[in-house]
Order: C-alpha cells, then sequence, then structure tokens
C-alpha cells in the first residue's frame, strides 16, 4: 500500500463534493447543509485527498480526529477479530466518516479503507478549530451537518457501526 496522496495545496474546487452530497440518501448525507457562499469559504480548510482502491485511510485504535468529507468512491468500514476481518458498513459518496472520533476526542474505533478509488475531503482538528474562531457560522453549519449524520447512523442499527 502506498502513502495517503493529500493534494499540495489545501482548498479547492468543492462543486463535485456539493453535488456529491446534494445526490446522497438522506439515511446518510450530510443534506444541504451549506450556501455557494460558505462552500467558497469551506473550501480554504479542506485539504483534498485521492484514496486508492484498498488504500486505508485510517486503523482502529488510531488517534487521528480528522473529519473527511466523501466526494467519490465507497470506503468500507471494518474491523479484525481474532478470527478474520468483519465488514461493518459501506460509506459512500456524499457522506463523512471519522465524525465519532472527531466529536469524542477517543480513538477511531474501526478501520476505514477504500473499496473503490475515492475522493475525499479533509478536515483537520486544527484547521477545524481556525474555522470556528474566524467563520462560526459555517463551523456551525458543519458540526451540525456531521452532528446530524452521527445521530442518523446512531439511530439505524445497520449504519450505527459506521460512526467512526
Amino acid at each position: 500500500m502506498g502513502a495517503i496522496n493529500f493534494a499540495s495545496a489545501t482548498g479547492g474546487n468543492l462543486q463535485g463534493l456539493a453535488a456529491a452530497i446534494a445526490r446522497a440518501p438522506e439515511e446518510d448525507g450530510l443534506g444541504n447543509a451549506f450556501t455557494p457562499a460558505q462552500w467558497t469559504i469551506l473550501a480554504s480548510y479542506l485539504q483534498s485527498l485521492d484514496l486508492p482502491a484498498g488504500q486505508v485511510l485510517f486503523a482502529e485504535g488510531s488517534s487521528d480526529r480528522t473529519l473527511y468529507l466523501v466526494e467519490s468512491g465507497s470506503l468500507s468500514v471494518h474491523y479484525q477479530d481474532a478470527k478474520e476481518r468483519v465488514r461493518l458498513a459501506v460509506v459512500g459518496s456524499g457522506s463523512i466518516v471519522g465524525e465519532g472520533a472527531f466529536f469524542s476526542h477517543r480513538p477511531r474505533s474501526a478501520t476505514v479503507q477504500a473499496g473503490a478509488a475515492c475522493r475525499l475531503w479533509a478536515l483537520a482538528p486544527l484547521r477545524f478549530a481556525e474555522l470556528a474562531n474566524r467563520q462560526p457560522a459555517v463551523a456551525l453549519a458543519l458540526t451540525l451537518a456531521a452532528g446530524a449524520v452521527l445521530a442518523k447512523r446512531l439511530a439505524n442499527r445497520r449504519l450505527r457501526v459506521a460512526a467512526t
């Protein structure tokens, strides 16, 4: 497996991400949480990430709190027990991963691996703190949208385990 490939500069064109979120199923999507002006602001705080199929995004037990918005591809959420790898859920475009650790400050609850090549947008905790300080309305909109996904996952037995 190769290293994770972050784009060299933060920010970028989030039109693909916005379109993916608009098409995402209600049960696991962020909804229409942002205005065009808020997308423009948010773009400067996110870092693009291209993840090839099979690449691990993060491992169960890791302490990273980065939140990932999924533009394209699919991610397998799984854990490894003594006998085998158990897939818990699949997260697709227009949704997020990493919200559990983002909110709880606890280690990752599962491993997330690209099932297909993915385009993600990463929001590191430090960048979120900057966003909250400089653009509190956008940070609040993102927090509420991510919190809504977490709440929907926790209410749905099948998706509960996708809260990573």
